[in-house]
């Protein structure tokens, strides 16, 4: 995680479930006809991408298995309503790219809208619901670099990137069938694990014919057909976007909080020691990897919510949240045992840290 944003306030660091818990079901254009490919050359193309600058627009849902989420009693801001959002319903974003150090990010919701500008060093994060904007500031050493943003959607080539370099090697690739997204032709590069025990079929990556710049992921459970999570554009322009939409005044009658980068060479308070995650293991590799959280305040904390019992059901060793393609084990001992694998493998697991 980089360094500036392990100071950004809480509400606003987004919390994600197995990287991409989030979907778009979206009807490809009609089948195009491309030159053949191999999945190496598809990879490569992928690879040789050299897109810096593009505007579109996602349309993200989710199709997990799912009820209707209840997020009331969780506070407008709290992580975890965001994520219970993300899980279920539908989300527009509205995204600017012009390079590595421009990016704008607009969420419209029914009620609020969100909205995330990197202009340079200046990092603004701002949200209707409460009409609260929070300014930060880059690290100078970041200052011409991609750096994750705060509560914001990764992008098709984000989230690509991630599938590709972390499962390709326990994957079966294979090219599907071309297709227009967004308007335009892509290939299809079909990734199908080869481990057995995973809840995952396959993900699939639409991959630009003309640029190699991912334009939609989909990720579908076994024994499925239709995707259980999926991130993609439904309009994408390559043109430059105008230096302007990176302007970002505060809205009158905001509340503004400045947030000032740690010096890089101060040592640290001894009477306040750097905040650490939770230690976590993880055991095998690939699609049924699975990641033990050891219990901490914040695990605890999770579960004593009031609309944790509605989320999870018992199991035997603790309570259960599960979807078509993620489980979510909380132990009794307040340990976090999760994988795209089935509840009899997360026990197991679980069983064998305990001893």
């Amino acid at each position: 995680m980089k360094t500036w944003q392990k100071w950004m306030p809480a509400a606003v660091i987004p919390v994600v479930i197995a990287g991409i818990a989030i979907a778009v079901p979206m009807s490809a254009d009609a089948a195009v006809h491309l030159p053949a490919k191999t999945p190496a050359q598809v990879l490569e193309l992928m690879a040789s991408s050299s897109v810096t600058a593009f505007s579109g627009t996602i349309s993200q849902t989710s199709d997990l298995g799912l009820p209707s989420l209840p997020t009331t009693g969780l506070g407008s801001g709290s992580s975890l309503a965001g994520t219970l959002a993300l899980l279920t319903g539908t989300h527009t974003v509205r995204v600017y790219v012009s390079g590595a150090s421009r990016v704008r990010v607009q969420q419209l919701d029914q009620l609020a809208e969100r909205d995330v500008v990197r202009n340079g060093t200046d990092v603004w994060v701002y949200s209707s619901a409460g009409n609260t904007v929070t300014h930060a500031t880059v690290p100078s050493r970041d200052r011409h670099r991609a750096v994750p943003l705060p509560a914001t959607l990764p992008t098709p080539a984000e989230a690509a990137d991630r599938i590709v370099a972390a499962l390709q090697k326990s994957s079966t690739l294979r090219v599907g069938t071309s297709e227009r997204v967004a308007g335009r032709a892509a290939y299809e590069l079909i990734l199908t694990p080869t481990a057995t025990d995973t809840l995952v079929g396959s993900a699939s990556i639409a991959v630009d014919a003309a640029t190699g710049l991912p334009l939609r992921v989909d990720v579908t459970a076994r024994a499925q057909t239709a995707p259980a999570v999926s991130l993609g554009f439904t309009s994408i322009s390559l043109a430059r976007p105008a230096a302007s939409l990176f302007a970002f005044t505060p809205p009158a009658g905001a509340t503004v909080t400045e947030q000032t980068a740690p010096r890089q060479h101060a040592a640290p308070a001894p009477s306040k020691p750097a905040t650490t995650p939770p230690a976590r293991t993880v055991t095998g590799t690939g699609w049924d990897a699975v990641v033990t959280i050891a219990a901490d305040a914040r695990t605890r904390t999770l579960t004593s919510s009031k609309q944790f019992t509605a989320l999870t059901s018992v199991v035997p060793g603790g309570r259960l949240f599960h979807t078509s393609i993620v489980n979510v084990l909380f132990t009794a001992d307040g340990r976090v045992v999760a994988g795209s694998v089935p509840e009899s493998t997360l026990a197991a697991v679980a069983a064998a840290r305990s001893k």
